[in-house]
C-alpha cells in the first residue's frame, strides 16, 4: 500500500469510528453493532468471524471495549497508524462532549427534563446491548455445549453476582476439559472402529 492509500485509508478509519464514537449513546457495549454493521458489512474491512475475534480480544483486554476495539480493527487492517487512527476518532467525540457538558452541567444538571432525556437514554442503550448480545449469540452459540456455558455465564454473573473474569476463567477451563475429553473420545471410536 502506497504511502497516499494509507494517508486515505486512516482518514476513512478516523472518520469512521468518529462517526460511531459521536452518534452511540451508551458506552463500548452499545456501540458494539454498529462497530460491526461499518467494519463487517459497510466497509468489508473484517469478516464476521474476525469481529467476533475481536469482540472476544477487547472484551478480554482491560480497558473500554469500544477502544479496544477500534485499536485491534485499525491495526489489523492498516497497522500502527491505522490503529491509532480508529482510536483517535472513537476517543475525539467523547473527549469534546465531555468538555462541553462538563462547562454547562452546572447550569441544567437540575432540570427535569434533562433528568427525563436520562433516562430514556439508558432505556435505549439497555436495547442496544440487548442487540449486542443476539447478533453475537447467534453467530457463536453454535452447539449444545456453547448454550449450556453461556447460560451458566450468565446465571454465574446475573444471578448470582460472581465476577465477569472468573466466569470466563472457568469457561476456558471447561471449555478446554470438554475438548479435550472429546477429543480423545472421538480418537478412541476411530481407533475401535479400525
Amino acid at each position: 500500500m502506497s504511502k497516499k492509500s494509507k494517508k486515505t485509508y486512516n482518514r476513512s478509519l478516523f472518520w469512521e469510528f468518529f462517526k460511531i464514537g459521536i452518534f452511540t449513546i451508551g458506552g463500548g457495549m452499545a456501540m458494539i453493532p454498529q462497530i460491526q454493521q461499518v467494519v463487517v458489512k459497510d466497509k468489508g474491512w473484517l469478516s464476521e468471524e474476525e469481529m467476533v475475534d475481536c469482540i472476544a480480544v477487547s472484551q478480554s483486554m482491560p480497558g473500554v471495549i469500544a477502544i479496544n476495539s477500534a485499536t485491534y480493527i485499525g491495526r489489523k487492517t492498516n497497522g500502527f497508524s491505522g490503529a491509532a487512527a480508529a482510536t483517535t476518532g472513537v476517543i475525539a467525540p467523547s473527549f469534546l462532549i465531555i468538555i462541553l457538558i462538563v462547562s454547562f452541567l452546572g447550569m441544567v444538571g437540575e432540570n427535569h427534563y434533562i433528568q427525563g432525556a436520562f433516562v430514556g437514554i439508558k432505556a435505549a442503550v439497555c436495547g442496544l446491548i440487548l442487540i449486542s448480545a443476539v447478533k453475537l449469540g447467534r453467530q457463536i452459540l453454535k452447539g449444545p455445549f456453547q448454550w449450556i456455558l453461556a447460560v451458566a455465564a450468565f446465571l454465574a454473573i446475573g444471578v448470582f453476582g460472581i465476577t465477569a473474569v472468573w466466569a470466563v476463567l472457568a469457561g476456558a477451563v471447561v471449555g478446554i476439559l470438554y475438548n479435550t475429553l472429546w477429543l480423545e473420545r472421538k480418537n478412541r471410536e476411530k481407533e475401535e472402529e479400525k
